[in-house]
């Protein structure tokens, strides 16, 4: 038996979700790691692009922020936010985006809170507020989400829609304006969520190895289908070896 931890499980669950050619547009920390940990293990050929420009570059190291200089190494294209936002907004490129994020707080229907909690103007506490995840939300074809599995942030409604998931029902998206794609799978340190086909409600996919899925159950905040859930292949070892010593060998965001 492999020992791992429950964030190297999440880091190789979601860089499966990547394959080669898809283009990965990621933010600051496990999200950069994620989408390292891909091209490392079986994705060579993925294209990671940031906010701040950089275009497949060379990742030699690990970046502690999209605005590291060490995202630029050796880059195919260097562009401006604004060419870089326009990419990613564009309907015809966009829809063949996975971006990942994260949030505070997310809902059944993988709406994302990062602006405060408590009423909107009389806080109890204020968050960073968006970046550009309400632009990765409304505007990719697929979105990976990064949640930490506690009831304070898998709530029955979000205290502020930050970034757009299915909004409130099936064809929400649409009535919106948005992109009719959105968020794909939550993946958290216990377990993998989806959302139902129809319903576009949250439920367990996977549940990691050792993990109890009415365990999950009890750590979400609304109810929520465990019974359709399956037990996730641990990571490999190559998988492991891969990123411990290539993606993050100063453990750098693993710790």
């Amino acid at each position: 038996m492999i020992e791992y931890t429950p964030k190297e499980m999440m880091v190789i669950a979601a860089a499966r979700k990547i394959k080669n050619f898809d283009i990965v547009f990621c933010g600051t920390g496990i999200s950069i790691l994620a989408a390292m940990a891909a091209k490392d293990i079986h994705a060579p050929q993925s294209i990671i692009f940031f906010e701040t420009g950089a275009v497949d570059s060379v990742l030699e190291e690990l970046p502690l922020a999209v605005s590291d200089p060490r995202v630029m190494h050796n880059a195919s294209n260097y562009c401006s936010l604004a060419e870089t936002f326009a990419f990613m907004q564009n309907r015809n490129t966009g829809k063949n985006i996975i971006g990942i994020i994260g949030a505070a707080q997310i809902d059944q229907y993988g709406n994302l809170n990062s602006t405060c909690i408590g009423d909107y103007k009389k806080p109890r506490v204020r968050l960073p507020g968006s970046g550009g995840a309400c632009d990765v939300a409304s505007f990719v074809g697929r979105t990976i989400i990064f949640m930490k599995l506690e009831k304070r942030k898998f709530v029955e409604k979000v205290d502020y829609i930050t970034s757009p998931g299915w909004l409130s029902c099936p064809d929400g998206r649409e009535k919106a304006g948005l992109i009719a794609d959105g968020p794909t799978c939550v993946v958290t340190d216990m377990g993998i969520m989806g959302f139902d086909k129809d319903s576009k409600e949250m439920y367990l996919t996977y549940f990691y190895p050792g993990i109890d899925p009415l365990e999950i159950k009890q750590n979400i905040g609304f109810d929520i289908d465990v019974l359709r859930a399956k037990e996730i292949e641990p990571p490999l070892r190559t998988e492991l070896k891969a990123l411990r010593e290539k993606s993050d060998p100063e453990r750098l965001i693993l710790e």
